[in-house]
């Protein structure tokens, strides 16, 4: 069974920091691309960094030098560092996998920065 578990979100105030994990089971994670996407309310699902089988990453402009991705094969997980949060973080997240043929979604998880 494929799972994607995120950890927990929170409640933050602005510059705050976070990192969240996402534990994958059930397929070959080494194999797969590894993203984390965010959706605020009223807005579409956008991606927010990624990162390739190889190590290569790529991040949305409203996170760059303030996010960081990155994966530990050994321990099938995928990080997001968060730091200097703003207001403008606020939304659910969510963990992917992607390779040529398949997605997986995380169950998303919520993060609030606010004052």
């Amino acid at each position: 069974q494929v799972q994607l578990v995120e950890s927990g979100g929170e409640l933050l105030q602005p510059g705050g920091s976070l990192r969240f994990s996402c534990a994958a089971s059930g397929f070959l994670f080494s194999y797969y691309a590894m993203s984390w996407y965010r959706q605020a309310p009223g807005k579409e699902r956008e991606l927010v960094a990624g990162i390739s089988t190889t190590g290569g990453t790529n991040y949305a402009d409203s996170v760059k030098g303030r996010f960081t991705i990155s994966r530990d094969n050994a321990k099938n997980t995928v990080y997001l560092q968060m730091n200097s949060l703003k207001p403008e973080d606020t939304a659910v997240y969510y963990c992917n996998a992607r390779s040529r043929s398949t997605i997986y979604w995380g169950q998303g998880t919520q993060v609030t920065v606010s004052s």
